[in-house]
C-alpha cells in the first residue's frame, strides 16, 4: 500500500453544457504515475465534469489503497467548495460534493489544493483525448524495468538515422526498456529510411510538401503515431516544424547539438550549429534534450551534456565530439521518462529522485 497518492484531476465541457469528459492522473510519492484515466460522460457542464473527475480519482485512490491523499485541481471554484470556503448553489453539484467529501473522510488524511493549469497538463491532455474520441481513455504507466511496461517509441527522422541506431543499440543491449513502434521520415530517399527498414522497423514516409499546410501535415503525423499507440515521440534529426496535439504535450522529445537556448532556432541544425559555435569562439559545446513545443528548439530542458571545443576544430570534428554526448544524453532522457521521473512545472523540468 502506498503511503501517499497525489491525484491531478480535470474536467471539461465543449458547450457548457455540451460533450464532456472527466479525468485524473494518480501519482505516488516519487512522482511515478500509478493510474491515468479519462471518462467520456456525455452532455454535462464544466462543473459537473470537474466534480466527476474528483469522485473518480478518489475511488481510484481507494482501490489502490493509501493513507494520505492529495488532490490537485486547476478549478479554483471546486477547491474552494470542497474546503468549505464557497457555498454550493447548484443542486446538480451538491450530490457530487457530498459523495466526494464522504469518500475523502475515509483516508487518514486528505487535502484538496489548487494548481495553475500549466501544472495539470497530463490530466488536461487525457480529458481532451476522451472528448476527441468520444470514449473513455486509459493509459498504462511507463515501466520501471524488465518486468514493467515496455515504452513504445515513435521516431521522427529526416536524415541518416544515426540517433535511431543509437536508441536501437541501447534497446538491444537491455539498457533501455523500450521498443520502436514506428519510424516516420520527412524524406523518402535518406539513409535513415533504409537503415530503419533493414532493422525490421515499420517506416512511414510523410513529406511536408505533400500537404497544403502545417495543420494537415501535423494531423497526418498524429494519426500515424496514434495508430502505433506511441507513448513517447523521439525527434532524431527531424527538421520539420509541426503542431503537437494535446495528446502528445510533454511527450515529444528533441535533441539539439548545442547548449540551448544558445545556437537554436530555424536553420540551426547539423554543421550549421557547429559552425556558429566555432565562429562565436566558444570554449565549450554540447547537446540538449528537451520537450518540444510548436517553436523550433524551444521547450523545457531535460538533459544537457558538454564537451570541449578544441582550437583546431572544424564543424565535422566538433560535431563528432558532440554526437558522442548525444549518444549518452538521449537514452538517459528516455529512461527518466520511462521511470516517471520527469515533472514539468512552470515551463521547467524537475527530475525526481
Amino acid at each position: 500500500m502506498p503511503d501517499k497518492i497525489i491525484a491531478y484531476t480535470d474536467g471539461a465541457s465543449r458547450g457548457n453544457p455540451g460533450p464532456a469528459a472527466a479525468g485524473f492522473v494518480l501519482k505516488n510519492a516519487r512522482g511515478a504515475t500509478v493510474r491515468a484515466k479519462a471518462f467520456f460522460i456525455g452532455r454535462a457542464t464544466n462543473n459537473i465534469a470537474e466534480y466527476t473527475a474528483l469522485v473518480k480519482a478518489i475511488e481510484a485512490a481507494q482501490a489502490v489503497g493509501t493513507r494520505e491523499f492529495i488532490v490537485r485541481s486547476d478549478s479554483e471554484l471546486l477547491v474552494r467548495q470542497i474546503n468549505g470556503r464557497y457555498k454550493i448553489k447548484s443542486e446538480q453539484i451538491r450530490p457530487l460534493l457530498v459523495s466526494a467529501t464522504n469518500l475523502l473522510d475515509k483516508f487518514e488524511s486528505w487535502k484538496v489544493e489548487h494548481v495553475p493549469r500549466e501544472m495539470n497538463t497530463e490530466a488536461d491532455r487525457l480529458v481532451n483525448e476522451a472528448l476527441n474520441l468520444g470514449r473513455d481513455v486509459e493509459e498504462e504507466p511507463a515501466g520501471r524495468g524488465p518486468g514493467g511496461k515496455t515504452l513504445r517509441l515513435g521516431v521522427l527522422i529526416s536524415g541518416g538515422g544515426t540517433t535511431l541506431l543509437n536508441i536501437l543499440d541501447h534497446i538491444k543491449e537491455g539498457r533501455l526498456n523500450a521498443t520502436v513502434a514506428v519510424v516516420i521520415s520527412s524524406r523518402s530517399t535518406v539513409a535513415g529510411v533504409e537503415r530503419a527498414r533493414n532493422a525490421g522497423l515499420d517506416v512511414k514516409i510523410i513529406r511536408k510538401k505533400d500537404y497544403p499546410d502545417i495543420d494537415e501535415f501535423s494531423k497526418r503525423l498524429a494519426e500515424e503515431l496514434a495508430a502505433a499507440n506511441v507513448d513517447l515521440v523521439i525527434q532524431g534529426g527531424w527538421l520539420c516544424l509541426w503542431k503537437i496535439p494535446v495528446r502528445y504535450h510533454n511527450r515529444v522529445m528533441n535533441i539539439h547539438p548545442a547548449l540551448l537556448p544558445s545556437f537554436g532556432g530555424k536553420g540551426m541544425w547539423g554543421h550549421h550549429v557547429h559552425e556558429a559555435v566555432l565562429n562565436a569562439g566558444c570554449k565549450v559545446s554540447g547537446c540538449t534534450v528537451h520537450f518540444c513545443t510548436d517553436e523550433y528548439d524551444n521547450g523545457p530542458i531535460i538533459v544537457q551534456r558538454t564537451c570541449p571545443v578544441e582550437e583546431r576544430d572544424t564543424a565535422e570534428t566538433l560535431g563528432a565530439r558532440v554526437f558522442e554526448q548525444e549518444c549518452i544524453a538521449y537514452p538517459r532522457a528516455i529512461s527518466l521518462f520511462s521511470e516517471g521521473r520527469l515533472l514539468v512545472e512552470q515551463g521547467t523540468v524537475r527530475i525526481k529522485s
